[in-house]
């Protein structure tokens, strides 16, 4: 019997490079996944591979940043699959490179309106439905555990989730859910690509090799790195992990 056989997940951030390597993961795994975010016609794509794959996923549209449309995809998913047991609160940006004194008031908002308030939402419309004795992970970042020049705003996002993680795994330890954060460092990803060309506009390529010089393992991550760790905090195997920050950075922080 697989590890997941019988779950059901939501994924925000679905359509992106961890979500969906994370949802692909999971249905290997026997579990079906509802695929969460902002753009319609890369969930449409991305659905469209899985069923090809043989995988039982299904999509909702939504901004998480509002919550009608955070109740919604809970409301859709139990309509769809009628219950759920897992949630990754992963949807995420990463906002602009700027020293502090610099960074847009705008941009700032709105990263901490998707990284902070779309992860609380997520929690506060998952917690009543979501079934005891299930599993929740929220995607930080290294950005949590560490400061760096020109990312203020993701920085403080990252931070703040942590907060959310460690008091919601006290709130649900009575109905034994589990809630645990994710810290991938630099992941092979699009968000990546935006963040060196933020740092070195001109040389995008320079900016990745500084960025290598501060990894001991000399490479970035392969989502499936941040996958595979996602599924071993949803499956019996962490049974008793929870309020606790798993780290897939390949030294950095160490």
């Amino acid at each position: 019997m697989k590890k997941l056989e019988g779950k059901v997940a939501i994924i925000t951030g679905g359509s992106g490079v961890i979500g969906y390597t994370t949802a692909k993961e999971l249905a290997e795994n026997g579990a079906k996944v509802m695929l969460v975010d902002i753009n319609e016609k890369s969930l449409k794509e991305r659905v469209k591979e899985a069923e090809e794959l043989g995988y039982d996923m299904s999509y909702t549209v939504a901004d998480v940043t509002k919550a009608e449309d955070v109740k919604n995809y809970v409301d859709k998913t139990i309509e769809k699959y009628g219950k759920f047991q897992l949630f990754f609160n992963n949807a995420g940006i990463e906002g602009e490179i700027n020293m502090t004194e610099n960074y847009s008031e705008e941009v700032f908002d709105k990263v901490m309106a998707v990284n902070v308030k779309g992860v609380f939402l997520g929690m506060k419309y998952v917690i009543p439905k979501i079934e005891d004795g299930g599993s929740i992970v929220i995607t930080s970042s290294i950005a949590g555990l560490i400061g760096r020049e020109g990312l203020v705003a993701y920085h403080a996002s990252k931070h703040a989730v942590v907060g959310i993680m460690r008091t919601t795994a006290r709130e649900l330890g009575s109905r034994n859910i589990r809630v645990n954060t994710v810290h991938p460092g630099y992941v092979e990803s699009q968000m990546m690509r935006n963040i060196e060309k933020g740092v070195n506009p001109d040389a995008s390529d320079s900016a990745k090799e500084d960025f290598l010089t501060t990894v001991p393992m000399g490479r970035y991550a392969e989502p499936e790195n941040v996958s595979k760790m996602v599924t071993f905090l949803f499956s019996d195997d962490s049974s008793y992990s929870t309020s606790s920050q798993f780290v897939t950075d390949g030294g950095v922080v160490g």
